[in-house]
C-alpha cells in the first residue's frame, strides 16, 4: 500500500497565501517525480507544478512567480507555497508521485502513478 495524505487547503482572499503539504507513506523504495496538479470546476485537471528528487522544478505558465514547489526526500513529502493567489487558482489540488516498486520483477523495479485524495483551494474576490 502507498498513500498520500495531503494539506493545508482551505479558504483564502485573493491575495492571500497558503502552503499545501503532502506526504508519501506505504512501501516503496523511492519516490521520483513529485507533483501537484488543480481541476477547477468544468475544466480538465492541470499540471501545476512538479519537481524531481534532485530538485529541478517545472511549472505551469499561469503559476510561475508566484508559486513555488519543494520537497524534503527525507520525510518523502513535497510542498507547494501559493502566494498572491487569484480566483482562478480556484480548484481541487491533486498531490501527484511516482513511486519506484520495492520489489523486483525480472530484475526491474517498476514505477508506479500515484494521486492523493485532492485538498479544496477556494480563492474568494
Amino acid at each position: 500500500q502507498v498513500q498520500l495524505v495531503e494539506s493545508g487547503g482551505g479558504l483564502v482572499q485573493a491575495g492571500g497565501s497558503l502552503r499545501l503539504s503532502c506526504a508519501a507513506s506505504g512501501n516503496f523504495f523511492s519516490v521520483n517525480l513529485m507533483g501537484w496538479y488543480r481541476q477547477a470546476p468544468g475544466k480538465q485537471r492541470e499540471l501545476v507544478a512538479t519537481v524531481t528528487r534532485g530538485g529541478s522544478t517545472n511549472y505551469a505558465d499561469s503559476v510561475k512567480g508566484r508559486f513555488t514547489i519543494s520537497r524534503d526526500n527525507a520525510k518523502n513529502t513535497v510542498y507547494l507555497q501559493m502566494n498572491s493567489l487569484k480566483a482562478d487558482d480556484t480548484g481541487v489540488y491533486y498531490c501527484y508521485a511516482q513511486f519506484v516498486s520495492s520489489t523486483v520483477v525480472s530484475g526491474i523495479r517498476r514505477t508506479y502513478d500515484y494521486w492523493g485524495q485532492g485538498t479544496q483551494v477556494t480563492v474568494s474576490s
